[in-house]
């Protein structure tokens, strides 16, 4: 029997309800009321995960930027849990699972030290700050804006022959291997999910330039990147025999480009409370349901 067949077996069952205190609204089948409470659910992550100026700020150090409406506060609120700790941060890397990590108000402890053996659920959504994403978007809305008809920000990436991106994604699979290595020995027996990371550019199409800056080509580039991303993620996660959330499909058509009410992804001028390039309310909300489906499918499993 594989680890994961193991954790499956053993995992305290998870009673998944709509969350409408929390503003969402998840359809799921019954769930026997003798379920027993999760004892603890740890979330580890980055901004992705901590939901940066999305109200309200709540937590310390404030420097981390966690939102009281990111997805591991509305999953937190669905899953019958005794204990919650979402220990994400603003800028985090695979490097802060397990060094502390220095922001405004403080220091944020090494992430991993949150987990323990009585640790039910983690959830993790890490590796977009390893490939540099906020040097590549900042790289890209320059050089593209100069040439909104070739691919300069492909072009800035692509040397003599070789993807930089790319082998970042490479470099970082081993990492977050490593990662999901030490949560399996500091928490043998937690459910684990590995969220990737949602739809930020239209998953076809030329893109919104002027409005959102990036040329047809570059558009092509960084959809490519992302995908390959979230590829990377899926693997290690199988390779931990742990479960890949997939956040990407559920959001197409809610990307950058789209109109306020729409958009899940704030641009680089938000329209909604949330940091640029990064999901709002709304895109927490869908996080938060792919997991949720994820778990209440492991949860009936057994019953």
């Amino acid at each position: 029997m594989g680890g994961g067949q193991v954790r499956r077996g053993r995992m305290i069952r998870l009673a998944v309800a709509g969350v409408a205190g929390a503003g969402v609204a998840v359809a799921v089948p019954a769930v026997s009321l003798a379920t027993p409470r999760t004892s603890e659910y740890v979330a580890l992550g980055d901004s992705y995960v901590s939901g940066p100026l999305i109200p309200l700020q709540t937590g310390q150090p404030i420097g981390c930027l966690r939102s009281d409406h990111n997805y591991p506060s509305l999953v937190r609120a669905a899953v019958r849990t005794d204990t919650f700790k979402d220990v994400s941060c603003g800028g985090a890397t695979t490097k802060e699972m397990t060094e502390p990590q220095a922001v405004t108000g403080g220091s944020n402890p090494p992430q991993l030290d949150a987990l323990g053996p009585d640790t039910s659920l983690v959830t993790l959504g890490i590796g977009g700050n390893d490939i540099g994403f906020g040097e590549i978007i900042q790289t890209c809305a320059t050089v593209s804006s100069t040439q909104p008809l070739g691919a300069a920000c492909r072009d800035h990436y692509r040397k003599n022959g070789k993807d930089e991106l790319a082998r970042r994604i490479a470099a970082t699979g081993p990492k977050v291997a490593s990662v999901l290595k030490e949560i399996a020995g500091r928490s043998p027996d937690a459910t684990v999910r590995v969220v990737g990371y949602p739809t930020i550019l239209p998953d076809d199409g030329p893109g919104c330039f002027p409005l959102v800056p990036f040329s047809p080509g570059d558009v092509a580039y960084l959809r490519q990147t992302t995908k390959s991303l979230n590829g990377m993620l899926k693997r290690e996660a199988q390779r931990a025999d742990v479960e890949y959330v997939d956040t990407y499909r559920s959001s197409i058509g809610h990307d950058v480009c789209q109109l306020p009410t729409v958009k899940w992804v704030e641009g680089l001028i938000p329209t909604a409370p949330a940091a640029p390039v990064h999901p709002n309310a709304a895109g927490m909300r869908n996080s938060a349901k792919q997991v949720l489906g994820s778990l209440n499918t492991d949860a009936l499993a057994g019953s």
